[in-house]
């Protein structure tokens, strides 16, 4: 099916899509602050520079989105309109993932990842990953992905 708009539109639509203080991201960070946790934001030194980071834990969070990390769930669909560019692109976000996280593991760090699917839909319960990500935080596990 070709794209509803042109390509001049498409390109601008998907330039406005931000990568920092996106809606799950900062639905989280207030979860977080309701549980009584204190982060940084976005710490450069780190790899990957997580969303979200508890040096006090020494555990950094990573809010992905579905579609730009390529999670297999309902709100993934790869775009019918250019799918080679798409599914390098998203292969490309996977590898970089992988990296971070071995890097911040190898370096002593625990790490999370919170998916959109856990926070947006029919279903979900903010409060749950609230709760999950507290447990996680004050055990020991070295990392956990929350999903729906």
């Amino acid at each position: 099916m070709a794209d509803v708009v042109d390509a001049a539109t498409r390109s601008r639509i998907m330039s406005g899509i931000r990568g920092r203080n996106t809606k799950p991201e900062i639905l989280v960070r207030s979860l977080l602050h309701r549980e009584g946790f204190r982060f940084r934001l976005h710490v450069r030194e780190l790899p990957g520079k997580p969303d979200i980071v508890l040096p006090k834990y020494r555990a950094a969070i990573f809010v992905h989105g579905c579609f730009w990390h390529g999670h297999d769930c309902p709100l993934y669909r790869l775009p019918g309109t250019r799918p080679d560019f798409w599914r390098n692109k998203i292969d490309r976000n996977r590898a970089s993932d992988r990296r971070a996280r071995d890097a911040l593991l190898a370096a002593g760090w625990r790490v999370a990842v919170v998916w959109e699917c856990a926070l947006r839909g029919a279903g979900t319960d903010p409060g749950q990953v609230a709760q999950r990500l507290a447990v996680w935080l004050r055990g020991n596990e070295p990392e956990t992905g929350i999903r729906k």
